[in-house]
């Protein structure tokens, strides 16, 4: 076995987090060995955004993050913004562009992305062992990884493995394990960001596969107005996919069919034109298959001079708040991101240094901050990473 080597500090995973830590604080000065168990890094990366990657999100606050602490995220996110991240970008003449909501894409590839974090990667002088899965303990003050044929040791570790979320890009347990091992709490990891499913009961809306419409979808303390998706298993698109992330089994999401119409849009309908039919009037604000279903989910036929404004006003009450239960939702194989993780009650918001084992660090996704649908959680893992990087470059020489 060949001598084990010393580092400043070694990162377990190459992605955003992972390799935007690695890159600041091997330009801060430290020596660094980056290793993940993928031979490609960035790998979700690479697929976000269809491609594009969404890589931040210019309206970035802790009130766009869910944690068990609501507050854990202030420091990190405060200390560097998306405006500092864009800079980056800027640096390396990767051109961007703003879609709604604050969300700012590639121009071209995320594969520049990738390529950006990599360079810095060089600049700052870190060794990469890309394609060998790591095994690490702690001993004699310092924290020793096996990958290959390798043995390394550092005084820092930096656990930025990611949650569960898309096993498929190679997504494990691994800073969940080792954070367990030292000590620290593992909030419950749910799919977030995911498609829910609905039971056979509702088969009716399954019919409708491919149907979108812009909606209000809430459920919990979530509500979010962003388009809805039919699937043949469910619930897709933004606004259920924001608000999956504050579902709970058993509970109902709501959904706001027409929230732009006024209340006695219907009785004014019925006032301007009796003769037409309610699946005509909400074919008038609605899809065409999406009015049909509803139409006769409310069972109300003919012309609306003949139904009763009691109903009419029943009837708008329902598609404003219309209820469905999923049964479940599509896990984490198809979830962005994961909720939950390691417990950010033993972790310092300023650093993300353990307070319970000296030179252990978690950021990104492997810790309990997630963050809604449209680059937020890649701002969190720019911030998080540039604390933990602050941390280390500052530590003892």
């Amino acid at each position: 076995m060949p001598a084990t080597r010393h580092f400043d500090a070694i990162i377990i995973g190459a992605g955003a987090a992972g390799m935007f830590c690695a890159a600041l604080a091997g330009q801060g000065g430290r020596r660094i060995l980056l290793i993940d168990h993928s031979p490609e890094p960035g790998r979700k990366i690479l697929i976000s955004g269809g491609g594009r990657c969404n890589f931040t999100n210019i309206g970035a606050s802790a009130a766009n993050f869910l944690s068990a602490n609501p507050h854990f995220a202030k420091s990190a996110l405060g200390r560097f913004t998306p405006a500092d991240f864009i800079a980056l970008v800027d640096r390396h003449r990767i051109a961007w562009h703003e879609k709604t909501l604050g969300q700012l894409f590639c121009d071209g590839s995320s594969k520049q992305i990738v390529a950006m974090l990599l360079d810095e990667c060089a600049e700052g002088g870190v060794e990469t062992a890309f394609g060998q899965a790591a095994t690490v303990d702690h001993r004699d003050g310092h924290f020793h990884a096996s990958f290959g044929q390798s043995e390394a040791k550092a005084p820092a570790l930096v656990l930025a493995s990611g949650g569960l979320s898309i096993p498929k890009l190679g997504a494990t347990s691994f800073a969940y394990d080792v954070a367990r091992r030292f000590g620290h709490k593992i909030v419950e990891p749910r799919p977030a960001l995911v498609p829910l499913t609905l039971p056979e009961g509702q088969a009716l809306f399954k019919s409708l596969s491919g149907v979108s419409a812009n909606v209000i979808a809430s459920t919990g303390k979530g509500k979010f107005r962003e388009a809805a998706l039919f699937t043949h298993r469910g619930l897709s698109g933004p606004a259920i996919l924001q608000a999956s992330s504050y579902w709970r089994h058993g509970e109902p999401v709501a959904v706001d069919f027409l929230p732009d119409q006024a209340a006695g849009w219907l009785r004014q309908a019925k006032r301007e034109e009796p003769r037409i039919s309610l699946r005509r009037a909400l074919g008038r604000c609605l899809p065409d298959r999406l009015a049909e279903t509803l139409g006769d989910q409310l069972n109300l036929s003919g012309e609306l001079a003949n139904i009763p404004d009691k109903a009419l006003e029943g009837a708008e009450r329902r598609l404003g708040d219309w209820h469905f239960i999923p049964n479940g939702s599509e896990g984490f194989a198809k979830a962005e991101v994961t909720i939950g993780g390691i417990s950010t009650a033993e972790l310092s918001s300023q650093t993300m240094q353990s307070k319970r084992v000296p030179g252990l660090y978690a950021i990104g996704e492997a810790v309990d901050v997630t963050g809604w649908l449209g680059g937020y959680n890649f701002q969190w893992a720019w911030a998080s990473a540039h604390a933990a990087a602050q941390a280390i470059a500052a530590g003892d020489r």
